[in-house]
């Protein structure tokens, strides 16, 4: 997934999450959330397409087995500041990320990827050796643009075009949380 498509399925379960507990998201929790939802990428793909210190750009942050004691670890300490709200949009960010991971091949067409969600005891399909994380992020994007005319996706560019009109009127229904307090209202 693209890091604009993890941050609307991040804010759009942590919005959901607030509503259902008769709050608004709050604009710092909202900051922590849209860190969260590109920190396995954050550190992945340099540690990997950049340096090769991982087998793969969804390794070791991708991992469950990394993924949930971090989030565990950040809701108890988020628990123990009084701030479980904070704790929440972590989690709720990253763990949608590695789910995002996971159907994004299915929504173009092949099948569901949950291999990386057990690295190091599944091991990663090592990434092909590339010129770097900022050439291949380039790479990608250019495929991703030139995919975009393609009539097989055009169900694809639907749902994400969708995706991302519903993530924005919720974003403004909600106030602009995470913004400056000029633009936004605050919570």
């Amino acid at each position: 997934m693209w890091p604009w498509e993890h941050l609307a399925v991040g804010y759009l379960c942590y919005s959901v999450y607030s509503h259902l507990r008769g709050a608004r998201p709050r604009s710092d929790a909202v900051v922590v959330l849209a860190f969260a939802t590109q920190a396995p990428d954050l550190v992945d793909k340099p540690l990997a397409w950049s340096l090769s210190v991982l087998p793969s750009g969804q390794s070791l942050a991708h991992s469950l087995l990394t993924a949930a004691p971090l989030s565990a670890g950040v809701l108890a300490l988020a628990a123990r500041a009084n701030r479980t709200d904070v704790g929440v949009a972590f989690a709720l960010g990253y763990l949608s990320h590695l789910a995002g991971d996971v159907i994004y091949p299915a929504l173009l067409g092949g099948p569901a990827n949950v291999a990386f969600l057990a690295w190091p005891v599944v091991p990663a399909r090592a990434d092909p050796a590339g010129p770097g994380l900022f050439a291949r992020f380039s790479q990608y994007f250019g495929d991703y643009v030139a995919r975009l005319g393609d009539p097989q996706l055009s169900g694809y560019v639907a749902t994400e075009i969708g995706l991302l009109g519903v993530v924005l009127v919720l974003w403004l229904y909600d106030g602009m949380p995470g913004l400056p307090r000029p633009f936004a209202s605050r919570q």
